[in-house]
């Protein structure tokens, strides 16, 4: 029987994903794309993707960019993290490396917001070193076909997952393999109703062989998700609102939002506070927004001020119409409020 990886190899050159846009691209593109694939699919980051290569072609591009614009070009992607370590990490790149990527995995792994599988399949893709990845896709087709079971976020199961990934690897056509398990995971072995059929190891996959598909990899014990409540206050003057600089640590962080409470008192306490004038708040519908540990209730307080103040309520805040606010840096749920204030429901 042929091995896993020739296998993989065989099956990705004919039915694999081969139009994706960071494909045998330069180690930059590859870098990108990574860390935009983390928590997110690849139908979401192919246009996040095109546009930030549009607007940063190169690593010094990046770097000279402020932090604003970059998390401009990340909103709505989420994990906001990922742009503010993806900026850091290209100015730190233009310090010590003259703008080209590093090419020792050791370098690599020391850039902020790069950890041991994304340092390694940008080796193996961009540079074809013959190295092993564990992200979400290889972990859930390597716990079926090696028939590992136990949480792959426990410790000790990602050490037997690592241990598999490094056995398996094939001694030539790195990239391809890397892309082949990738690809496997995402078309074929995918977490709910997966095509076991079509896959080119199922004859040799303990998960299929036994009948245990379903139950590997062994699901995380689930736990209640805790609930959250606030106000934001959407302070209008005609179609102007007022946005604050969140900090650049927490959830997020260096983005722009309406001012934020833990109740409508708190928020009427703060606007009396700051001496504006305004006709009678509106209490506008509370809607919902998940994040991966907990759900935030948002309730939306819009105030129309009779007159503005002239000069921002705080330091790092801004007054920008609702439509320039759109292209900042804003993340998603105030987006769904700033279109709704476009099109004339909050205003």
């Amino acid at each position: 029987m042929h091995s896993f990886s020739s296998r993989l190899i065989a099956w990705q050159r004919t039915h694999g994903r081969h139009d994706l846009p960071w494909q045998s691209a330069s180690a930059y593109h590859v870098w990108l794309s990574e860390i935009m694939l983390q928590q997110t699919q690849v139908a979401t980051v192919i246009p996040y993707y095109q546009r930030f290569v549009a607007s940063f072609p190169t690593i010094a591009a990046l770097a000279a960019a402020t932090e604003e614009q970059v998390l401009a070009h990340w909103s709505g992607l989420g994990y906001y993290a990922r742009g503010r370590n993806l900026h850091a990490a290209a100015q730190i790149i233009v310090e010590q490396y003259g703008g080209e990527f590093p090419r020792q995995f050791e370098q690599i792994l020391e850039l902020p917001g790069i950890g041991r599988s994304t340092a390694a399949a940008i080796c193996a893709l961009a540079y074809h070193e013959r190295r092993a990845i564990l992200d979400g896709n290889v972990k859930r087709v390597l716990a079926r076909y090696c028939g590992i079971s136990g949480s792959p976020n426990e410790k000790v199961v990602e050490a037997q997952l690592w241990q598999q990934a490094e056995a398996l690897l094939p001694q030539s056509d790195i990239a391809s393999y890397i892309q082949a398990q990738m690809d496997l995971g995402a078309m074929l072995c995918t977490r709910s109703k997966p095509k076991c059929g079509e896959c080119p190891v199922r004859s040799d996959c303990v998960a299929f062989q036994s009948g245990r598909v379903s139950e590997l990899p062994t699901p995380r014990p689930r736990k209640a998700v805790p609930e959250k409540h606030s106000t934001f206050l959407l302070l209008m003057h005609g179609n102007d609102i007022l946005l604050e600089k969140r900090p650049g640590s927490g959830i997020w962080g260096g983005l722009w939002c309406p001012p934020q409470f833990d109740d409508e008192d708190a928020a009427r306490e703060w606007f009396v506070q700051n001496g504006m004038t305004a006709s009678d708040g509106e209490r506008l519908e509370i809607f919902t927004h998940t994040f991966t540990h907990f759900k935030l209730h948002i309730t939306p307080l819009k105030i129309q001020l009779t007159r503005k103040p002239l000069r921002a309520a705080q330091p790092g805040s801004v007054w920008l119409d609702v439509g320039e606010a759109l292209g900042a840096a804003i993340p998603t749920p105030v987006r769904m409020m700033l279109n709704k204030a476009v099109r004339g429901e909050y205003l």
